[in-house]
């Protein structure tokens, strides 16, 4: 094995095995079977929620990898919790209960996502000390957590176990804090169904969940429901591809089928703040899929669309709706995740709203607020990062805010900016290592570093990772056509459009093809598409650049000092910046020197 396959990395491990759960298989193999199903799913979506990864489900046991020992921490207790309030309704002889081991350690991890090392044993080794729904810990958990979760730790001592040949100091968890320490019916000890719920602040989870329901026939034919449960088998599948978003797994979301539905309520069972609801029509050759966005807590419809189209291929049929209806969705979630934001309303832990702040103050900037906001946006993700390095979207906003502020000309020390944007995009790769925003945000700095092959190659990265991020495949239209590839450029565009076409990133793709036309000397579309590229954002230098580059060409000295105004208004150093050579608008030497030329034409010179 290569050596650059192999990462050494501190990481929290949950270790959870069941009790008994040899004697209840005997008692009743299939009611057994069902439970541990049950509650591995209560495990993943508390784990998941708190950027943990299942990384093995043996027998009866669970394993699962954490970047933070306080999300390993408190996935366990949520965890725990759910699944004991779940065993008030089961005979005692019946319940099914697990131990859970957790410890802070280094850890080796292979490409493919596995994980070995001690820390990885210890955890394994310390859950057979715990007691049944219990949880105990390692002396390096309970030093990483003190103080931050409301939980109280009671020590153990020292202990040895199998196959570790230096005694761990273990500590049994309190989730109702030391004051719970009172009220335990043994000196010492608290099972958690002697824990109030109340006794320490909820859990907030830390990025959008949303489960996608089974979607209703409403063909004659109830042979349809093949359709209907494909359709959202593969929308699932492609949700999950969203590192940033937690999706419901298949086999949770199904247990709703064929039943009358209370959006809230369903929200209020699994946790979630969105779900997605829908419905399927065939008549002959024809079907018509329904899908409606619904916010959880409120039951409010954020949105909703229909999807019509002749039955030729059924699974193409099924790809094409279904990255139109995710590539339009996210979009959606993340408006109003933003959206609320702006609002004050809590709906994560500190970090992570923080970061939702950030990029609100992001958006507002890029959408026309201007160079004060992205300061603001720079500042909050800041604050977001000192409460917790691992928050993918602080990092996000930080890089992504510097990018715009370079591109608009609006940082005093370019090179400067552009290295913290590196370093953003770097610290992203190493907190979400295979999410397509992570390329995204890298191959944008690279490209405002003047290194456009690289840039051009992670984002074409990214959307391999993801072909349903509309973000990187709209952006990724625009750097097509700034290579002079005009064909693939096109094809990106159009899919963008028809993948999303009321996103707020739409005029991307409008200026990818402004730019083509530009290449190709057709100066009328150059005109069209350049109009459209600055309804959708009037704000964006390069597109009042586009149609000042028109104007010049066509002799249209009204049009150039009115877009040349404006642009002034926003990005004054814009211009100046592309005859300096600060920011290559077109990769190619030959397509650069003629939009210089186009400029100069109309006068300009920098």
């Amino acid at each position: 094995m290569a050596n650059h396959e192999l990462t050494h990395r501190l990481a929290a491990i949950l270790a959870a095995d069941a009790c008994g759960f040899a004697r209840l298989m005997a008692a009743d193999d299939r009611a057994t079977v069902a439970a541990l199903d049950a509650a591995r799913e209560v495990f993943r979506i508390h784990i998941e929620s708190r950027r943990g990864r299942v990384i093995d489900m043996a027998g009866d046991s669970e394993l699962a990898v954490f970047e933070t020992a306080g999300g390993a921490v408190s996935a366990a207790i949520a965890a725990q919790e759910q699944l004991e309030e779940a065993m008030t309704e089961i005979a005692q002889e019946r319940q099914l209960r697990f131990r859970v081991g957790m410890h802070l350690g280094d850890v080796i991890s292979k490409q493919d996502g596995s994980v070995y090392g001690d820390g990885v044993n210890i955890a394994a080794r310390l859950q057979a000390l715990a007691d049944a729904g219990g949880i105990v810990v390692s002396e390096s958990v309970r030093v990483a957590v003190r103080g931050k979760l409301g939980a109280g730790f009671e020590d153990l001592g020292e202990q040895q176990v199998r196959n570790i040949s230096e005694p761990v100091r273990v500590w049994r968890v309190h989730p109702g804090g030391e004051a719970a320490f009172a009220h335990s019916t043994k000196p010492g000890r608290l099972s958690l169904a002697q824990t109030s719920a109340d006794a320490r602040p909820a859990g907030l989870p830390e990025r959008p969940s949303i489960v996608v329901l089974p979607f209703t026939n409403l063909s004659e034919d109830p042979g349809q429901d093949y359709f209907a449960d494909g359709m959202v088998e593969e929308i699932i599948t492609e949700l999950s591809r969203f590192h940033r978003l937690l999706v419901i797994a298949r086999n949770t979301s199904f247990t709703y089928k064929g039943k009358v539905l209370d959006a809230k309520r369903v929200a209020q069972e699994l946790g979630v703040q969105f779900l997605l609801c829908g419905s399927v029509r065939r008549a002959g050759q024809r079907v018509r899929v329904t899908a409606q966005l619904v916010e959880g807590h409120s039951g409010h419809q954020l949105w909703a669309e229909r999807y019509e189209d002749l039955l030729s291929d059924v699974f193409e049929l099924q790809e094409r709706i279904t990255r139109q209806v995710v590539g339009t969705m996210v979009p959606e979630i993340e408006a109003e995740e933003m959206r609320l934001s702006g609002y004050g309303k809590r709906r994560y832990a500190a970090a992570d709203d923080m970061a939702w702040r950030a990029a609100k103050a992001m958006s507002d900037s890029i959408f026309g607020a201007g160079p004060e906001r992205s300061l603001q946006a720079i500042e909050i993700a800041a604050q977001a990062i000192a409460l917790d390095t691992g928050c993918a979207l602080a990092w996000y906003v930080l890089g992504n805010t510097h990018c715009w502020r370079v591109f608009m000309a609006w940082a005093p020390d370019r090179t400067q900016e552009l290295a913290v944007a590196r370093h953003a995009a770097d610290m992203l790769l190493s907190v979400e290592p295979n999410d397509s925003r992570s390329y995204f945000q890298r191959g944008l700095a690279y490209e405002l570093s003047g290194d456009a092959s690289a840039g051009a190659a992670d984002l074409r990265r990214a959307l391999k990772i993801n072909p349903n991020d509309a973000t990187v495949l709209f952006y990724l239209s625009f750097v097509e056509a700034a290579e002079g590839n005009t064909l693939r450029a096109r094809e990106l565009a159009d899919e963008a459009l028809r993948m999303s076409p009321k996103d707020r990133w739409l005029g991307t793709a409008y200026m990818a093809r402004a730019v083509c036309a530009f290449v190709e000397r057709d100066w009328q579309a150059l005109h069209d598409w350049a109009d459209l590229a600055i309804q959708a954002q009037a704000s964006h230098p390069m597109r009042r650049v586009l149609m000042i580059a028109f104007a010049a060409e066509t002799g249209d000295q009204p049009l150039l000092q009115k877009h040349l105004g404006r642009l002034r208004a926003v990005a004054p150093d814009f211009i100046p910046n592309l005859f300096r050579g600060e920011y290559r608008a077109l990769h190619r030497p030959q397509h650069m020197a003629e939009l210089l030329d186009s400029l100069r034409k109309g006068g300009l010179t920098g």
